[in-house]
């Protein structure tokens, strides 16, 4: 082998473990991203007005998250995480002008710690996934849809995460995110309009960045 393809070699070794090592010395993340809540709509029990389901709208949300890598190799890394998502207006509609049953909006926090597995970490494009649990919280306004007093009272429930994602290098420690999350969560509380559940799906779709140091 010639000199020049043996420093070729080193060189191209060492360029390597540096950007290995410069990965793994980046274990803290902060980051934010933007999105939509889709909940399904819901049947109604035992209803016999007009519309007698649970229609939701797609809450504009925003997720910050804050993560730490605990162990990174060039296959895939396992990091430590706290996701906060906070949907402000997910507004409702159900009934009619006579059968007021649900209010007009509700609020969100999802707050889950967990854990997320990247695929190649220390590469410019790397897939993830997620787990966790903690709480959530949906505080109800106070009118019905169609007028009238919302006899409904704010809840605080468990709830389970999982997600998927994609994260992309941008520049330096920037990077952008895609990912989909869905909270599982406790429903709200519907005293008009019982549709004999006690959980229910709440899945965010969103982007945004994050960076690492």
């Amino acid at each position: 082998m010639s000199r020049r393809r043996v420093w070729i070699a080193v060189l191209s070794v060492v360029t390597i473990l540096a950007v290995s090592a410069g990965a793994q010395d980046e274990k803290n993340e902060v980051g934010g991203a933007i999105g939509r809540i889709f909940i399904s709509d819901q049947g109604i029990q035992n209803a016999t007005y007009f519309d007698p389901i649970i229609h939701s709208g797609k809450g504009l949300t925003f997720e910050g998250e804050y993560a730490r890598r605990f162990l990174v190799t060039p296959i895939f890394s396992i990091s430590g995480e706290a996701v906060v998502a906070y949907n402000p207006d997910e507004k409702l509609n159900a009934g009619d002008y006579g059968n007021a049953v649900v209010p007009t909006n509700y609020k969100q926090l999802f707050f889950t710690p967990g854990a997320r597995v990247n695929l190649f970490p220390t590469t410019a494009v790397s897939p993830w996934v997620s787990v966790g649990g903690g709480f959530a919280h949906f505080s109800e306004s106070n009118t019905l849809v169609y007028s009238g007093t919302n006899p409904g009272k704010a809840t605080t429930s468990g709830v389970l995460e999982g997600g998927v994602g994609l994260d992309v290098k941008v520049w330096k420690a920037l990077s952008i995110r895609l990912d989909v999350r869905d909270f599982w969560s406790g429903e709200p509380d519907f005293p008009l309009a019982p549709t004999g559940k006690s959980r229910q799906h709440n899945y965010f779709v969103g982007g945004g960045a994050f960076w690492r140091f």
